[in-house]
């Protein structure tokens, strides 16, 4: 896509631990509000490799060329083409098997609605095979991308295809929108009680629109806001001081910081940081049943009649 190679950003690693390359990219501009980023993979490793992922206000789209990412925890699973994991305030562990390839996209909560066309609840809390969403335009995009001749062009054809969807996509109700842009803007920061009231609707009714359009309840979506915005400033290779972090991010205390960092990543702080894996390689996962701060949850299985639940247009 002519202009792209300006917003491409590519990490490279390796070392004993094995090689990767990560080549991320912004969306076109017209999908900035349902987009947040695309990231090309390639990997090779002398064994299989763990991470965890951890929860954040997006729902992710992976699409494999090759050997599957395998869902470790909470319930395990191989996805042949690819997989959507939906919005949550859990961990989870993936594996991949030595060598994997493949593109990520990172959709915004109502992108997801848009683009996937199903109500954002039943993706919740879940990890679901791409065909049993997409049917098979899922497999079948994966194809298109293993065969497009390099990253930019792969991200062109995503472009495409992603805006294909939204157009025929049924609307979003304007106030669901207005709501989720306000906790966006806030970092999370906005109080639900006043939320409500200003929308003039009950506390039950903002929930509800929510668990169906976004996937979580607002005072939930608002905590993985801002922890979002913590994590991206611990990524960004400052040594915190999470007292100071803990004020600038709006928690109560560092105390608070604390239990939301072991909440949403199954680690300490300090364990977080002795996990993370070098160049944006993630954070290593070998260890979580020994670390983690909260048992799994697990997460009864989806049929596929149900992901394809759709709302009449």
């Amino acid at each position: 896509m002519t202009g792209r190679g300006s917003r491409i950003h590519i990490s490279r690693h390796a070392s004993e631990l094995g090689a990767w390359e990560m080549v991320r990219a912004a969306p076109d501009p017209r999908l900035a509000p349902y987009v947040r980023e695309y990231c090309g993979y390639t990997e090779r490793t002398p064994g299989p490799m763990r991470r965890r992922e951890f929860p954040s206000p997006q729902v992710v789209l992976i699409l494999d060329f090759g050997p599957p990412i395998r869902i470790v925890e909470p319930n395990p699973a191989r996805y042949p083409a690819g997989f959507i994991a939906g919005l949550d305030d859990a961990v989870t562990v993936t594996e991949t098997p030595g060598a994997s390839s493949g593109v990520q996209v990172n959709f915004t909560p109502l992108g997801a609605r848009l683009f996937f066309g199903v109500p954002m609840r039943v993706l919740a809390h879940r990890v679901v095979a791409i065909e049993d969403v997409l049917g098979l335009e899922g497999p079948l995009l994966t194809e298109r991308l293993h065969d497009a001749p390099g990253w930019e062009a792969r991200f062109a054809l995503l472009d495409a295809f992603i805006a294909g969807r939204l157009q025929v996509a049924q609307e979003v109700p304007g106030w669901v929108t207005w709501a989720y842009q306000r906790i966006e803007a806030s970092g999370g920061a906005l109080e639900m009680r006043e939320l409500a009231d200003t929308l003039g609707f009950s506390h039950r009714h903002v929930i509800d629109r929510f668990r169906e359009h976004v996937g979580l309840p607002p005072k939930l979506l608002a905590r993985l806001v801002r922890f979002d915005r913590l994590m991206s400033r611990v990524k960004s290779g400052e040594v915190p001081s999470w007292g100071q972090l803990a004020l600038e991010y709006g928690y109560y205390d560092q105390a608070h910081l604390i239990r939301d960092f072991r909440q949403f990543t199954g680690s300490s702080p300090r364990e977080f940081l002795q996990l993370r894996l070098p160049d944006e390689g993630g954070v290593s996962g070998s260890n979580s049943s020994n670390t983690a701060g909260r048992p799994v949850r697990k997460v009864p299985g989806m049929t596929q009649a149900r992901v394809l639940e759709r709302e009449s247009p």
